[in-house]
């Protein structure tokens, strides 16, 4: 998990009874707001363009296209190079499935729980 200081704290999530994805999202992957929106835009519209998705979001591209970036970084969307007829080429994103993203939240909170139960059998052993 990232330690991101914008995102929710841990004990805002927990204290929360019944968090939406996004915020989960957020506390796990230190995603922000508009980046997980743009993730849950793309499950709705695979392999969107940068100006496509900026359109359906009402964004900037330039924010778009970090919020993309993020995503890249995190493993949440992957990106494709499609070819344009008259030359040239654009890129095309697409969410990773939702089960995969699941999963890879599972996994994630996973391995923190694992690290905590360890700090917590470690103490007092100084």
């Amino acid at each position: 998990m990232s330690d991101a200081a914008d995102r929710p704290a841990m004990t805002d999530l927990l204290e929360t009874e019944r968090p939406d994805f996004r915020q989960v999202l957020s506390c796990v992957f230190g995603v922000q707001d508009h980046q997980s929106r743009a993730y849950l835009a793309l499950l709705d519209r695979p392999e969107s363009t940068v100006a496509e998705l900026a359109e359906a979001l009402n964004r900037d591209r330039s924010n778009v296209n970090r919020s993309l970036t993020a995503l890249l970084e995190k493993g949440l969307v992957e990106r494709n190079r499609r070819l344009l007829d008259p030359g040239g080429y654009v890129y095309e994103y697409t969410a990773v499935p939702l089960p995969e993203a699941k999963a890879m939240l599972h996994e994630a909170l996973d391995e923190w729980v694992e690290s905590v139960h360890g700090r917590i059998d470690d103490f007092g052993d100084d």
